[in-house]
This record gives C-alpha cells, sequence and structure tokens, in this order.
C-alpha cells in the first residue's frame, strides 16, 4: 500500500483480497484520503501496490489481469468473479491466468478432452508444460 494511508508498504492478504482489505491492513486511510477515487471492492492481483490518493491526485490503474500469460488477449482480460472451473473454462479464460498463455492453455483444454473432467487442481500438475511452480502461481486462482 502506498500513498495516503496510516501505515505504508507491504502488506499480505489472503486470495481474493480486495482493495479495502488492504486499506486495512495498511492501519486505515489517512484523514486526507480520497476514498472515493478508489473501488473499495476490486479484488487484487498478487504483487501489485495500490496507490490511495490524496483529493485530486489520480490513483494508478489497475492492473490488466493475465498480463504475463504472454497469450493474444491476455492483456486486459476480466477478472474472475472466484476461481475459475478448471472443467468448464474456456481456453481464452485458462489463457488469462498468469504464466499460462495460448499453448497450455490449449494443452489444458485438449488434457481435459482426453481424460476426462479435473477431479483435482493437482491434476493441472499432469499437464504438459505444467510444473511446480506454474501450479504453486495458479491454484488458488483455479477449482474444480
Amino acid at each position: 500500500m502506498a500513498g495516503r494511508v496510516l501505515s505504508p508498504g507491504l502488506v499480505s492478504l489472503p486470495a481474493g483480497g480486495r482493495v479495502a482489505d488492504a486499506l486495512s491492513a495498511a492501519g486505515g486511510p489517512a484523514p486526507d484520503a480520497d476514498l472515493d477515487a478508489l473501488n473499495l471492492a476490486r479484488p487484487l492481483v498478487d504483487g501489485e501496490q495500490v496507490l490511495v490518493p490524496a483529493p485530486g491526485q489520480a490513483p494508478a490503474p489497475a492492473p490488466a489481469v493475465g498480463t504475463t500469460g504472454g497469450g493474444p488477449g491476455a492483456g486486459g482480460a476480466a477478472v474472475p468473479a472466484g476461481p475459475l472451473d478448471l472443467n468448464a473454462a474456456t481456453a481464452e479464460q485458462l489463457d488469462a491466468l498468469p504464466g499460462v498463455g495460448e499453448v497450455l492453455a490449449g494443452r489444458i483444454v485438449s488434457w481435459r478432452q482426453a481424460n476426462g473432467r479435473f477431479t483435482s487442481v493437482e491434476e493441472l500438475g499432469e499437464v504438459q508444460g505444467i510444473g511446480p511452480k506454474l501450479l504453486d502461481g495458479v491454484r488458488d486462482l483455479v477449482r474444480v
């Protein structure tokens, strides 16, 4: 958290945290914070910095989801309402997951077509190209 908060700095939140949660974890807003400039209900992206502006100061834009995926259309994808269902997600939705991209998204869909429904998130590790590090990075963003 940065800007007009009582305790600026790094805050840790559980998956699904929102701007309001980060603001609370940073000790709350400073007296001159412009909270009307923020969407307090917006879900956060891991590693993002939230700037709480003073009146008249523009807040930093929210990061685009999936920009680390590298696939076409990944930048600017909509934030899902909750974890993405591996058994119902389209290749485009999977492409928006951090680190996945177009090729891996296609492999996930192909695995599902060949093997049937995922019975656990851990099965995602059976898809060629998804190692332990990538699985750790998306584990909280997907469900079965």
